[in-house]
C-alpha cells in the first residue's frame, strides 16, 4: 500500500475524524451493520444516495485497505399499506374530503374535485411559486409536504372529474393509478380491522415483491450484495427476547394496552447517556413523532413524552406476531438492536445509514442495545464509528419517499432520464459519502466531463497499445514499420507515483472521494501533456499502458466498473471490450467499397497506374484475399488493416504535387464509413499510423452530428455577419450621400453659417456654446462619410 498514513473515518458519535482500529485483535476483520429501505414502494435517487455511497465505502475499505469486512444490511418487511376496492365514486369522494380535511386545512373541505385546481392556487400560492408558507424565510420540508399533498389531489381530483362525465374519460387502472394515495388510507380506516392478521402472508407477500425490486436496483447501480440479509418478520422471537430482558433490566415498562416502552430516565440515572448523536434534537418532538411512526393511535400513557416504543400493541386489521405483552409488532427501533445482535454480538465496527436517521432511530437503537448489554454501573458502547450518508435534495428539500419528491431509480436510468449507473456513482463519489448533495446542472455536467475525461484517456491508451501490437505483427507495412525501433523517452514515474501516494492520502482522510478523482483527472492531464509534448517515435507507451492500468484499478475500487478476467485489460468493464460489429463480412464490405472508389478514381489520373501499388495492397489483405475471413480474428485486427490502408492511401496522396485531393477525399468517406462500426481514426503527422479508437457507435454519430451542427450554427453565423457587415455599409454609403453643408439646413433652425452649421434655432434664439461644439461633431462626421463617398463614385467612374 503506498504512502503511511492511516485510514481515519469521520464518526458521527465522537462528531470528529477518527483513526479507524477493528475491534479484532488482529486488525483485519470488520463487523458492519447497514440499515436497510423498509420496503413498500420503488426506490429513489434518495435511496441510491445511501447505498451506493455506502458500497463506496465498503468496496473502499475491503479492496483498497485490505479489510475482511462481514457486511449485513436489514429490511424492514412489515408495513400498514393496505389495499381495497369500494368500486364506487361516493367511497373515492369521501377519501377526497378526508384527505383534503387532515393534510391541507386552508382548502374548504366540502370544496368539489372541479374547484380544487383554483382554489389550491390562490390558499397555496406562496408555496407554488417556491416560498415558504409563512414568513420569509427559504422553504423547507413543511413546504414540500404540502407540494406533495397538493400533487397528491391533483391527481385525485382529475380522476374524479374525468370519471364522473356522462361518458367517463379515463380506464379504472388508470383512475386508480391517480387516486391511490387518497384511497389507501381512506379504505384502511374502514376495512383495515376486518383483515386476519393471523396470516401474515398478506403482509410480506406485498412486501416480498418490493425487496426483490430494491435488490434489483443494487444489482443495477453495480452494488455488492449483503453478506447477510435479516429480515424483521424472520426474527421475531429474537426481538421478542431481546425486548423482554431490557423490561427484566428496569430500562423499558409495559403499558395497559399491550405495548413496551423504553424507560429513558430509568436509563439515564443508571449512568448511561441518552442521544449521543444528536442531543440538540432530543427533545424535538417533530422528530419523536416521526421515530414512532403511525401503527397505533391511541392516547398511551407513558412515563415520559420522550420514551418510545419498543413493541407496539396492534389494532384489528394491523399486523401482528404474540408476545408476553398480547398481539403486536416491534417498534421501528428494536428490531435493528435485535437482528445485529443475533450476528454480531454486543458490538460493532461501523453502523451506517441516512444522516436523517441519526435522531430518533440511530440515537434509539444505541441506547436500547446499551441498556441490554450494559453491567450496572458500566456504561457499554455498542458501535464504534457511525458513518451517516449525506442527503441528496431536489430544490432545497431532501428527496424521501414519503414526501413523494423522488425520482425512481429506474424512472432516471430509463432511456432518456438522463442517467446511467456509472453517472450516479461518479456524482456521489465527487459529492463526498457525508456531506449532502443537491441535483443541479452544474454538478451534473461536472460528472459527465470527469466520466468523458476518463473514457476518452482509456481510448488513446488502449489505442495505443493496440498500434504498437499490430505494428510489430505486420511489421512489412511500410506506414507501421517505422515504430518498431522506438526509442522511447521515459515516462515520468514519479507524476504515477505521486499520484498513487495522493490518492492514498486522500482516501485515508476519511474516504475523501473528491480529492481522489481529482488526483486520478491530474495525472490523465500529465500524461496526456506528455503525449503532446513527445514526439511520437519517442513515447514511452509501457509507461502510458502503466498509468492507465492503475487507474483502471482504482475504478474497480470504487465500483466504477466490474471485474475483468485479465488484469491486462484497460477500461471500464467489460463492455468497454465491446466492439459494435464483430462480423468479419461488414468489415470486408467496407473494404470493398473503398476499393471499388478507388478503382473508379484511378480512371480518372494520369498515368492511371499511380494507385496501382495501393489497390495491390488492398487485394493481398486477408479481408479480401480469403474467400471467408477467419472469424477468430478480432475486430481490433480488421480495423487496424483498414486504418493501415487508409493511411498508404493518405501517404500516397500527400506525396504528389500537387496533393490528390480526391484520393484524401476518399480517405476522409472510408474513416466515415468505420464510425457505424464504433471505430474512430485519429490521423498523426507521417509517417505515424492513425490511432485506432473502439467506441460505442451511437457515441460517434452522435458525436459527428454534434460537430455538423456545429458546423452549421458557425457557417450561420458567418452568414448572418457578413449580411450585417454588408447593411451596416450600405448605410454608411447611404448616409455619405447626404452633403455635410446642408445636412442641418432644415426647419428645426433659423440661420446657418458658411459651412452650414446652425447659428439660430427656428425660434431666433442663438445656439449654445455646448450645443455648437455637439453639432460640429456631428458635421465633421458627415463631412468624412460625405467625402468617402464622392472618393467611391470617382473610382467607380474610372
Amino acid at each position: 500500500m503506498a504512502g503511511k498514513s492511516k485510514l481515519s473515518l469521520y464518526n458521527s458519535l465522537s462528531r470528529k475524524k477518527d483513526e479507524f482500529v477493528p475491534i479484532d485483535p488482529a486488525g483485519k476483520y470488520v463487523k458492519w451493520y447497514a440499515c436497510g429501505p423498509t420496503v413498500y414502494d420503488a426506490s429513489h435517487l434518495g435511496h441510491a444516495r445511501n447505498y451506493v455511497s455506502t458500497d463506496i465505502a465498503r468496496r473502499i475499505l475491503q479492496d483498497y485497505f485490505k479489510y475482511d469486512v462481514k457486511y449485513v444490511m436489514n429490511i424492514t418487511d412489515v408495513d400498514d399499506k393496505q389495499f381495497g376496492d369500494p368500486g364506487v365514486l361516493d367511497t373515492t369522494l369521501a377519501a377526497y374530503s378526508a384527505y383534503l380535511t387532515k393534510n391541507l386545512p386552508l382548502l374548504d373541505p366540502t370544496s368539489p374535485p372541479e374547484r380544487f385546481s383554483e382554489a389550491s392556487k390562490i390558499s397555496y400560492a406562496p408555496v407554488l411559486n417556491g416560498a415558504a408558507l409563512e414568513g420569509d424565510g427559504p422553504p423547507g420540508d413543511a413546504e414540500a409536504k404540502i407540494k406533495m399533498h397538493l400533487e397528491t389531489l391533483t391527481r385525485g381530483s382529475e380522476a374524479l372529474i374525468a370519471a364522473k362525465q356522462e361518458n367517463p374519460d379515463i380506464e379504472p387502472d388508470q383512475f386508480y393509478l391517480q387516486a391511490g394515495d387518497i384511497l389507501r388510507p381512506y379504505l384502511d380506516s374502514l376495512y383495515g380491522a376486518q383483515i386476519n392478521t393471523q396470516d401474515n402472508s398478506i403482509f410480506t407477500t406485498f412486501t416480498k415483491y418490493w425487496e426483490a425490486h430494491f435488490m434489483e436496483d443494487l444489482r443495477t447501480l453495480n452494488c455488492l450484495p449483503p453478506n447477510v440479509v435479516t429480515r424483521v418478520t424472520e426474527y421475531m422471537p429474537e426481538i421478542v427476547e431481546f425486548v423482554k430482558k431490557i423490561v427484566e433490566k428496569g430500562f423499558a415498562y409495559p403499558t395497559p394496552d399491550g405495548s413496551v416502552y423504553f424507560d429513558i430516565a430509568a436509563f439515564e440515572e443508571a449512568g448511561n447517556t441518552y442521544a449521543r448523536l444528536e442531543p440538540q434534537n432530543r427533545n424535538d418532538k417533530n422528530l419523536q413523532a416521526d421515530g414512532e411512526g403511525s401503527l397505533t393511535k391511541k392516547n398511551i400513557v407513558k412515563r415520559n413524552e420522550a420514551d418510545f416504543a419498543l413493541w407496539k400493541s396492534s389494532k384489528p386489521g394491523e399486523p401482528s406476531w404474540g408476545s408476553p405483552w398480547g398481539r403486536g409488532r416491534p417498534g421501528w427501533h428494536i428490531e435493528c438492536s435485535a437482528m445485529a445482535s443475533e450476528i454480531f454480538g454486543d458490538k460493532l465496527d461501523i453502523h451506517s445509514g441516512g444522516i436523517d436517521l441519526a435522531f430518533p432511530h440511530h440515537d434509539n437503537e444505541i441506547a436500547q442495545s446499551e441498556a441490554y448489554y450494559c453491567q450496572k454501573g458500566h456504561e457499554h458502547f455498542w458501535v464504534n464509528y457511525f458513518l451517516h450518508m449525506g442527503h441528496l435534495s431536489i430544490s432545497g428539500s431532501k428527496m424521501s419517499k414519503s414526501l413523494k419528491n423522488f425520482i425512481t431509480i429506474r424512472e432516471a436510468l430509463k432511456k432518456g432520464g438522463g442517467w446511467t449507473p456509472r453517472g450516479i456513482r461518479i456524482v456521489f463519489l465527487l459529492g463526498g459519502w457525508r456531506d449532502g448533495i443537491e441535483i443541479t446542472p452544474d454538478v451534473v455536467s461536472e460528472g459527465r466531463s470527469w466520466e468523458a475525461t476518463l473514457a476518452n484517456f482509456f481510448r488513446n491508451i488502449r489505442a495505443y497499445s493496440e498500434g504498437r501490437q499490430f505494428a510489430a505483427q505486420n511489421s512489412s507495412i511500410e506506414t507501421q514499420a517505422s515504430q518498431l525501433d522506438l526509442k522511447p523517452t521515459a515516462g515520468p514515474e514519479i507524476d504515477l507515483t505521486t499520484a498513487e501516494n495522493d490518492l492514498h492520502t486522500a482516501l485515508c482522510d476519511s474516504l475523501n472521494t473528491r480529492k481522489a478523482l481529482a488526483t486520478i483527472a491530474e495525472l490523465i492531464t500529465k500524461v496526456n501533456n506528455y503525449i503532446r509534448d513527445t514526439q511520437q517515435q519517442s513515447l514511452d507507451i509501457d509507461y502510458m499502458i502503466r498509468t492507465a492500468k492503475w487507474i483502471t484499478h482504482i475504478t474497480r475500487i470504487f465500483g466504477l466498473s466490474s471485474p475483468h478476467p485479465s488484469e491486462e485489460f484497460i477500461g471500464w468493464d467489460a463492455s468497454s471490450e465491446h466492439y459494435s460489429v464483430s462480423d468479419p463480412q461488414v468489415y470486408r464490405q467496407v473494404l470493398l467499397d473503398f476499393e471499388s472508389q478507388l478503382t473508379h478514381l484511378a480512371t480518372t489520373l494520369q498515368p492511371a497506374e499511380i494507385l496501382s501499388p495501393l489497390l495491390s495492397r488492398i487485394h493481398h489483405l486477408p479481408l479480401l484475399s480469403n474467400p471467408a475471413p477467419d472469424p477468430t480474428t478480432t475486430p481490433s485486427h480488421w480495423a487496424h488493416s483498414i486504418s493501415s490502408i487508409r493511411d498508404l492511401a493518405r501517404e500516397l496522396a500527400l506525396s504528389t504535387t500537387p496533393p490528390l485531393h480526391a484520393l484524401l477525399s476518399a480517405s476522409d468517406t472510408l474513416r466515415t464509413a468505420l464510425l457505424p462500426l464504433g471505430i474512430q481514426l485519429d490521423d498523426r503527422d507521417a509517417p505515424h499510423a492513425a490511432l485506432v479508437k473502439f467506441a460505442p457507435a451511437a457515441e460517434l454519430l452522435a458525436q459527428r452530428a454534434a460537430k455538423a451542427a456545429q458546423q452549421l450554427e458557425a457557417d450561420a453565423k458567418r452568414e448572418q455577419a457578413r449580411v450585417e457587415r454588408e447593411r451596416a455599409e450600405a448605410e454608411r454609403r447611404d448616409r455619405g450621400r447626404v452633403s455635410h453643408l446642408e445636412m442641418f439646413r432644415t426647419e428645426e433652425w433659423g440661420a446657418w453659417d458658411d459651412d452650414g452649421l446652425p447659428v439660430r434655432d427656428a425660434r431666433g434664439e442663438e445656439v449654445s456654446k455646448s450645443r455648437a461644439k455637439k453639432l460640429r461633431k456631428e458635421w465633421d462626421r458627415q463631412r468624412k462619410a460625405h467625402e468617402a463617398w464622392l472618393g467611391e463614385g470617382r473610382e467607380g467612374s474610372r
